[in-house]
Order: structure tokens, then C-alpha cells, then sequence
């Protein structure tokens, strides 16, 4: 049976703004991004996912698109976009575009037209509000002059489309046919859950992300999916498409994940796991028995960096879990996904000052709520300079780093072969050179008390999340771990794999 390339996938996200400046203008681009794929590829991951780098106003960092077929000028051209995909396939990289069908960008010309009076029914407009509150904090209404209201599930520049308009359908078609011709080999759906509105819009008690919610889930969303895997089935090369599905169960997920809908959808059941075995073994069972193609993920663009979750008053636990849960994921059948800078163990950043903060939701909430900058700090490749190379030398990045960031770069820790870089390329390596080679199951051993242990095939995962070291299986060697073992007990917060 041939194996599709996006089954065992690793695949690195790519914050655009945030990952090189070859512009010089503190913000991160897509020349940038081709300069450093040599990286990546040494890396050892399969695939890149870009945000968004379509034109926009930037009310939500990209993620409100004002012209879903053109690349902002601050990220560049056409032509550059080209030339990434043309090298990344070169070097053996898939790349995969982020695409953002719940709302436009309030710039868009088809708001601007509603704003008119013209065409009014591509979005959702209605006299009287409902109680439905923005995700970003505040009412999710705004009031027009004349006295209509719009709604927008996230900032006020991002109206929500109105997807029972056929119109949308096909607009989003042609969209995917524009970067599909232009070689990528698939689509990151943003809020691919959130098309559609239950019919009349009522007032809800619970705004969570559940199935049953008015505001998410609405069944009519699983045939917007069928036309689309249809288109992606019609292009060569295995294009695929993973949606960011947030639900509350593994059976709601796999909804989404079906022969004829989506290839992948995003598991966040694995990243707001706490750190215990039974939890992680938990979503280990429930996502394998409902979700035909899995994928794991610990960080990303929306979150606390998991070195920063994991943290304890222990200087240093954080980053030893991060680490042994990194091969504790890439044991694990399925696709992995990781975020920019977590190879480099980069923390959470907690400090920057408010007026530097751009995100909608510190904005909305009137600095009540972090937001999300604090994991979108612009990456650190050299360990000196006012950027740490990450612009040209003189220019400030668009998110200050902070002064142990120098420590952590990509020029400080490709030098020293017990850095946390230098284990996500052995893990990569090894991972590859052990995926296509054991089955795409696994079985669970008999563990002690706070560890978790499994085998796939010839490959044995063991961590301990408890507090005392614990003896570990049988085995006939060590491949590797994430700390240093202590003869044949495995500290805690440590993780291997066993031959």
C-alpha cells in the first residue's frame, strides 16, 4: 500500500513575521524564509506551513486578508513566493499555505462593498445583536452608522463571511486553484470549524468550541470540505489539507477527517494535556481509536510556548519536559507539527512592554489578557547584533527580543552538540530513518508509577512524569533520550527510546 507523504510528516510552522528579515525592515518575509530552507532541511523536518503573508492591514497579524490571490509588499512578491516553493521542493520540502475562510479583513473589497449597502449578503448582517462575545474579548457586533450590525467571532477588521452564500463556495475554489497552480502541496485551515452559524443566529449560554454550539460545528461544514478535497484529489502529487479544528472530544474531531473530507485536522487535545501520564495516555487512546490519521502538536502561533507550560519552580523542568515530550510525540503514530523556535527550547516571553504588544486580543481586552505576542518574538539566528540576526544589523524586529535569547540562537547552539538544537536533529534523523520501518500502531506496556511506556514494533518509548527515577523495560539498547539516564533508570522528566 503506498503510504501518502503527509501520513508520517514532520512539519515546522513558519510565523512569517517573525522567522528572518531579509528586507530590512524589522519584520520577517518569504526572502527571509527561502534564505534560511538549507536550515530547515539540515533540520530534518518534511514540510513548511506559512501563515499568512497575503496583503492586509495587519489588524490580526495576517490573519485578516484583504486579497486572498497577492503577497503583502511587506512580505514580498509573487515572484518571491514562487522562487521559496521551487527551492523548498529542491531541498525536498512540501510547503503548506495557511488559507482563512471564517472572515476577510474588513479592507477586503467585498466588506468595503457591503459597507455601500451593496452585496450585503456575502456577510452577516442583522438589525439587533445576539449575545455572541468576539474570542478575542468584547461583543462579537459592531454597529454600523446605519444602525445595522456585522458580526466578527474574532477582532472588528475580521467580518465573518457568510458561507450560505454560494458565492463564498465559490470564491474559496478558486482561490485554492490560484495557489495550488502555483505548486504548494496544501492548505492549514484557519477556524475550519467555524463556517457556518446555526440558521437564526440564537443567543448561546456556552461560546466553547463545542459540537453543539450555534456559533461552531455546524454540519453543513462537512461539504464545504467534500468540494474541496474533490479539488485537492484532481491535482497530482498528493495534496492535502489539515484544519484547525478545536471540539471537544476525539469523536467530534474525527468528523472532520474522513476519505472524503479532510487528510489531517490538528489534535489540541495533546497540547493542553498537563504533564502526567494518564493524561497523555488518555489522548493517546482516544485520538488512535477515532481518528484514522493523527497528528501531534505542542506548540504554536496561538499559544504559551509548552517549555513555559511545563515550567515548575524547578529552574530548568520546563525545558526537560519540553524536550522529553518532543520524542514522547514523534514516537507516536501519525504526523507531528512544530513551531518555529521550539528546537531552540525558546521560553514564553512574559515581559515585553505594552506598547510593543500588537496582538487584538491585549488590544480588545485593555491589557487584561497577555495575548499572543509572548510566543511570536522574532526568532534569534546569531548570539550578538541588535536583532541576533534575525534583520540586518541596526534594524529593530517588530517584537524586542529579550537578552537571553542570545543564548539560545541557532549560531550559540549549532556549536555545542548538547544543545536542545542539536537533539531535535537526532530526533528528526533517527525518527526517519524508524518510521516507515514499524507499524502505524502501538502497544502499551505495563509501567511504573508516573511513567508511560509503549512499543511500536521494534521501538520502545518510555517517559517518566513522575518524581523518582524508575527502572526501565527490557530492551537491547539505547537509540536515544532526552537526558541523561542514570544506568538503567530513567529520571523524571526524561524521556527515551529503546531498541
Amino acid at each position: 500500500m503506498d503510504i501518502p507523504w503527509w501520513r508520517d510528516a514532520v512539519v515546522y510552522e513558519i510565523y512569517v513575521r517573525s522567522f528572518a528579515d531579509a528586507s530590512g525592515d524589522g519584520v520577517g518575509d518569504l526572502a527571509g524564509v527561502r534564505e534560511r530552507l538549507p536550515y530547515l532541511a539540515e533540520l530534518g523536518v518534511d514540510a513548511i506551513w506559512l501563515t499568512p503573508f497575503y496583503p492586509s492591514p495587519m489588524a490580526d497579524g495576517g490573519y485578516d486578508v484583504a486579497h486572498y490571490r497577492g503577497v503583502d509588499p511587506l512580505f514580498g512578491t509573487l515572484g518571491d513566493f514562487e522562487s521559496l516553493v521551487s527551492e523548498a521542493h529542491e531541498l525536498g520540502l512540501k510547503v503548506l499555505v495557511d488559507v482563512v475562510p471564517n472572515h476577510s479583513s474588513s479592507e477586503h473589497p467585498w466588506f468595503q462593498a457591503a459597507l455601500r449597502g451593496e452585496h450585503r449578503d456575502r456577510y452577516i448582517f442583522r438589525d439587533r445583536p445576539n449575545n455572541w462575545q468576539s474570542t478575542f474579548s468584547g461583543p462579537a457586533w459592531t454597529k454600523l452608522p446605519d444602525g445595522q450590525y456585522y458580526l466578527h467571532l474574532f477582532a472588528p477588521g475580521q467580518p465573518d463571511f457568510n458561507w450560505r452564500n454560494p458565492e463564498i463556495h465559490r470564491e474559496f475554489l478558486d482561490v485554492l486553484r490560484f495557489w495550488l497552480d502555483r505548486g504548494v502541496d496544501g492548505f492549514r485551515i484557519d477556524v475550519a470549524m467555524g463556517l457556518y452559524k446555526a440558521k437564526g443566529l440564537p443567543d448561546v449560554k456556552d461560546q466553547s468550541f463545542k459540537a453543539v454550539s450555534p456559533v461552531w460545528g455546524q454540519p453543513e461544514v462537512h461539504e464545504v470540505y467534500r468540494d474541496w478535497r474533490k479539488l485537492l484529489d484532481g491535482y497530482p502529487g498528493e495534496r492535502m489539507a489539515v484544519g484547525e479544528v478545536w471540539t471537544d472530544s476525539s469523536e467530534d474531531l474525527a468528523l472532520y477527517v474522513r476519505p472524503d473530507e479532510l487528510h489531517q485536522s490538528f489534535n489540541f487535545a495533546w497540547l493542553q494535556a498537563p504533564w502526567s501520564p494518564t493524561a497523555f495516555k488518555k489522548v493517546i487512546d482516544d485520538t488512535l481509536a477515532a481518528v484514522p490519521f493523527a497528528t501531534w502538536v505542542l506548540s504554536n502561533h496561538d499559544v504559551v510556548r509548552h517549555r513555559t507550560r511545563y515550567e515548575t519552580a524547578d529552574p530548568g523542568t520546563g525545558l526537560m519536559r519540553a524536550k522529553a515530550a518532543l520524542l514522547t510525540m514523534l514516537a507516536l503514530p501519525g504526523s507531528a507539527y512544530l513551531y518555529q523556535g521550539e528546537e531552540l527550547g525558546l521560553p514564553e516571553v512574559k515581559d515585553l512592554p505594552p506598547e510593543a504588544r500588537q496582538d487584538p486580543v491585549f488590544i480588545q481586552s485593555k491589557g487584561e489578557l497577555a495575548g499572543r505576542d509572548g510566543c511570536r518574538v522574532p526568532l534569534p539566528w546569531s548570539a550578538d547584533g541588535g536583532s541576533l540576526g534575525f534583520s540586518p544589523d541596526g534594524v529593530a524586529p517588530w517584537l524586542p527580543q529579550p537578552a537571553g535569547f542570545s543564548a539560545l540562537s541557532v549560531a550559540a547552539q549549532s556549536a555545542d552538540s548538547a544543545s536542545t538544537l542539536a537533539f531535535y536533529r537526532r530526533a528528526l534523523a533517527c525518527r526517519r530513518e524508524l518510521v516507515r520501518s514499524i507499524p502505524y500502531t502501538l502497544e502499551w506496556l505495563d509501567s511504573p508509577e508516573g511513567a508511560l511506556f509503549f512499543t511500536r514494533g521494534s521501538l520502545i518509548c518510555a517517559v517518566n512524569c513522575g518524581t523518582e527515577p524508575v527502572r526501565l523495560p527490557p530492551h537491547d539498547g539505547v537509540l536515544l533520550a532526552s537526558g541523561a539516564l542514570d544506568g538503567d533508570l530513567l529520571p523524571p522528566d526524561t524521556a527515551v527510546w529503546l531498541r
